[in-house]
């Protein structure tokens, strides 16, 4: 079984032998028949597609099977099988096949060796990704951003290397993240389960990972597309977000005590893409743990692992981190890990001036009408009550505000110093003794 691939990052070719899978045989013939067991089938065109090897190479697998007693043939009685010779599980198959689930309840797709996986790390690597300013502008058109922050930005992304973004609340750290991921338009091609020690580890999550739209050949056309290796999805490259969730078991391998098999930690799932965390400081772990945690990834490129015999074993390491944080680095790293971390970007509060173009923005966005009154309102009477520190939610956060209490009176949008003054009392809390 062979999927179809556009230029771009060079694929995974699909093996065309069992010896070029570099997975042992025994491990290989028991997802075949664990498969067949769990799944129902006879057929070797289906059981290809179930496991995603090709088509040549899971007839080599069913003839071994076969030469052990464990398949047998049933003809080509069955009226959809088009001819095709079908296969069933002997009983010793079938005890082998019990056997196997007892051990692992993995089936279905056949993993990758780690060391397979390594190489195509390497021909999909975020660090081989060139943005130029033009692609990182159109990716963050949508924000009113400083031609000097773009400055910082582009070099930071364009190294593939880790990312501090801090500064003030409320200015765009987590929507420059997203941006940054828009900006990355390839696709990369992600593991359905890799294997190690003959462990499987499933890697690819349809939460994590977006599927690219398959593309059909043209039946008119002389070309075909090249194709690559079933046990792949081809992929957008990843994004993980994480916020005060964050913990550092989350970046262990999970372990299925009832399955017997591991799934990927998150870092792991965002191989070739972008890992943000949002909020740090925020976390029950200290922000100094989670980045120490990170220091070998982080400098060498590689992480480590273990599995639940205590064996360790090395994964790459290849993701553009991103921290974002309210806090000063200096109140919540010490210089080791500050010089571990290679770009830091501080990320302020809008000009008058830029927080008007976004004012604007917003407000033709949300249909909601511009006045001038109301606009003079809110500089000169509201914002020199907070010594004119701007943010860029603010201009979000008032607009829908009025709206909501226009819709609540039953009156048209509209803007005026009155509706300013009742948005405005939402945005912040008095400082006040509560009576108890």
């Amino acid at each position: 079984m062979n999927m179809q691939v556009t230029p771009g990052v060079q694929p995974p070719p699909p093996p065309v032998s069992l010896d070029e899978m570099r997975l042992p045989i025994v491990m290989m013939r028991d997802i075949l028949i664990k498969t067949m067991f769990r799944k129902n089938i006879d057929l070797v065109s289906e059981l290809s597609q179930a496991i995603c090897l090709p088509r040549a190479v899971t007839q080599e697998l069913v003839d071994q099977a076969r030469t052990q007693k464990l398949l047998e043939a049933t003809g080509t009685l069955n009226a959809n099988s088009g001819g095709e010779m079908g296969y069933q599980l002997t009983d010793a198959g079938k005890a082998r096949a019990l056997d196997a689930l007892a051990q692992s309840e993995y089936f279905g797709a056949m993993p990758v060796p780690l060391a397979v996986y390594r190489e195509q790390v390497k021909r999909q690597s975020i660090r081989n990704i060139q943005i130029t300013r033009d692609q990182l502008t159109g990716a963050m058109g949508h924000l009113i951003l400083p031609d000097s922050l773009l400055d910082h930005l582009g070099p930071a992304v364009g190294a593939g290397r880790s990312i501090l973004m801090y500064g003030p609340p409320g200015n765009g750290k987590s929507s420059i993240s997203n941006g940054i991921r828009d900006a990355m338009g390839d696709k990369i091609f992600v593991p359905r389960a890799i294997e190690y020690s003959g462990q499987v580890i499933t890697v690819y999550d349809p939460i994590v990972h977006s599927k690219a739209e398959e593309e059909v050949d043209d039946p008119n056309s002389l070309r075909r597309r090249r194709t690559f290796d079933a046990r792949y999805v081809k992929c957008e490259r990843p994004t993980v977000i994480t916020g005060g969730e964050l913990s550092l078991d989350m970046l262990d391998l999970v372990y299925n005590p009832t399955a017997r098999t591991y799934q990927a930690p998150l870092q792991l799932k965002s191989t070739g893409g972008i890992f943000i965390v949002d909020d740090l400081g925020r976390q029950a772990e200290p922000p100094q743990s989670l980045v120490n945690r990170w220091i070998v990834p982080l400098e060498e490129s590689k992480d480590i692992l273990a599995l639940q015999s205590g064996e360790k074993f090395e994964v790459p390491f290849d993701t553009l981190v991103i921290f974002s944080t309210n806090f000063h680095p200096n109140d919540i790293f010490d210089n080791a890990a500050l010089r571990r971390i290679f770009f830091k970007i501080k990320i302020d509060g809008p000009t008058q001036e830029d927080f008007l173009k976004i004012f604007a923005m917003v407000a033709k966005k949300r249909q909601m009408p511009l006045d001038e009154t109301a606009l003079v309102h809110l500089l000169k009477q509201k914002y020199p009550t907070i010594e004119n520190v701007y943010a860029n939610y603010q201009p979000i956060f008032l607009i829908d505000q009025m709206i909501s209490i226009c819709e609540f009176e039953g009156i048209p949008y509209q803007m005026t110093p009155d509706l300013i003054d009742r948005a405005w009392a939402n945005m912040f809390v008095k400082q006040e003794k509560i009576a108890h």
